[in-house]
This record gives structure tokens, C-alpha cells and sequence, in this order.
């Protein structure tokens, strides 16, 4: 089997790390199965295709709405070269998972209107899939609804024209969707469980996701949540093109 490639922009190293981490086991995958790229480090491109099963983003403290002269030169470096790449992954109908900052870049890319309407706090909330989403094979054998953990200051507000709809939930209507057969975003995260929700809740106490003083009160909330179907998804990228 090709490797796998997860492209990371997490400059925290515990974060980033336990996010590797958590591909690893979740999807299945042997550390050389999974070639990491740590996008915000240095510039990342050309990135050859043909080296890879398919392509996995992970999620990211950027956020593609916030204002142009605002955004640091390392995430206007990040966001040129990952439109670049998504040129090309598009084009080819190549398989892409994007877990949260892939909303902002495969759905930005393909005309989606990302904003602050459909923010979540960090917490599980309950995804219920489109008659769409239940029909996918990503999805097969999931149930209709769904607990998973979540936490973003932006969202799809609009989705692209000739995007497929997957799953929704109450408070942010666009949990997932598909681009084409093989292109796929959710917003929330398929990789986390509670060890890792609970570590980036530390690491990015400062980020803006809460107040610092609601620290333990957004703990106990994710340590009541049961979450256990998300992770599937990865195992079914995984197998659905780990023989490509």
C-alpha cells in the first residue's frame, strides 16, 4: 500500500503530535503508512500524488475568514499552497479527508461561504446524516445520528454549488460533504476522543475557543459526552483507498 499523507499546521507540538497520533490509530495505519508534513513550518510544495493513497488534513488553529491583513505570513504562505495543491488534488478526483480546517480549505477552494455564523463551542454535539450521507460509501454501517466532538469559530455557511451534502447538525448545518466521488470535509473531528479533545482544550486555552476562567467547566462538558462512531470514517477512507 502507498502511504497515506497527512498535512498538519499546528505549530504547538503536544497538539500537533497527539493529532498524528490519533490518525495513526484511528485510521489504522503503521507510522510508515502515514507520512506526516507539518505545512506550517516551511513551504510544503510540490507535493507528487502518485507517492500517496490519499491525502488527509487535519484540523488547524486558522481560520480562512479571518481578515487578509490579519492572518500571519505563515498562514497566507499555508492557504496559497494548499489552494495550489487542491488544484491538482480536484482536478484528478484525488481522495482527501479533511477534518475541520478541511471545511476551510477544500470548501473555500470550491466556492463554499465560510464565516462565524455556524461557530460551535468545544463540545459533542449530535450529527445526523443526509439521506445522501447514509447512502455514501465513507459512511456505510454508521447509525443516522451520531455523537462527535467539535469546536470551531467558523463554518460553512454556503455550500459549494455541486457539493453533496452528508451530514448536519442542529447548530451548524454543514457537517460534512463531498466534492465529486472522492473528495471529502467534515467539520467535525473523526480523530478525536476524549484524551485528545481534552489535550487541545489545554494547548489552545488561549486561542479564543473559550474564556481561560471556563477552562474546567469546558473540560467537564467533553468528559460527559460519549463518542464512538467518528472514527469509523477514517478506517473506511483508509480501506476504501489504502489499495490504490
Amino acid at each position: 500500500m502507498k502511504p497515506f499523507l497527512l498535512l498538519s499546521s499546528r505549530a504547538e507540538d503536544l497538539a500537533a503530535d497527539g493529532e498524528h497520533a490519533a490518525f495513526l490509530r484511528f485510521a489504522r495505519l503503521r507510522s510508515d503508512e502515514l507520512e506526516r508534513v507539518r505545512m506550517e513550518a516551511a513551504p510544503f510544495l510540490p507535493v507528487s500524488l502518485e507517492r500517496y493513497s490519499g491525502v488527509i488534513v487535519g484540523g488547524s488553529p486558522y481560520d480562512a475568514s479571518t481578515p487578509e491583513q490579519d492572518k500571519s505570513s505563515a498562514q497566507r504562505r499555508v492557504e496559497a499552497e494548499m489552494s495550489t495543491l487542491l488544484d491538482d488534488i480536484v482536478d484528478r478526483d484525488f481522495p482527501f479527508l479533511g477534518a475541520c480546517y478541511g471545511v476551510g480549505t477544500l470548501g473555500l477552494h470550491q466556492g463554499a461561504v465560510i464565516d462565524r455564523t455556524y461557530a460551535e463551542p468545544i463540545s459533542a454535539v449530535t450529527i445526523t446524516l443526509t439521506d445522501e450521507g447514509r447512502a455514501d460509501p465513507l459512511l456505510h454501517g454508521l447509525p443516522s445520528s451520531f455523537d462527535a466532538f467539535v469546536g470551531h469559530k467558523e463554518a460553512c455557511r454556503v455550500l459549494p454549488p455541486h457539493a453533496v451534502l452528508l451530514a448536519s447538525s442542529a447548530t451548524c448545518p454543514v457537517q460534512m460533504f463531498r466534492v465529486r466521488e472522492n473528495l471529502y470535509a467534515t467539520q467535525f473531528h473523526p480523530e478525536l476522543d476524549l484524551e485528545g479533545i481534552t489535550t487541545r482544550i489545554g494547548v489552545y486555552r488561549d486561542y479564543g475557543y473559550y474564556r481561560s476562567k471556563e477552562y474546567d467547566e469546558v473540560v467537564a462538558r467533553v468528559r460527559s459526552a460519549v463518542v464512538s462512531e467518528p472514527a469509523r470514517i477514517l478506517e473506511a477512507f483508509v480501506a476504501r483507498y489504502g489499495g490504490t
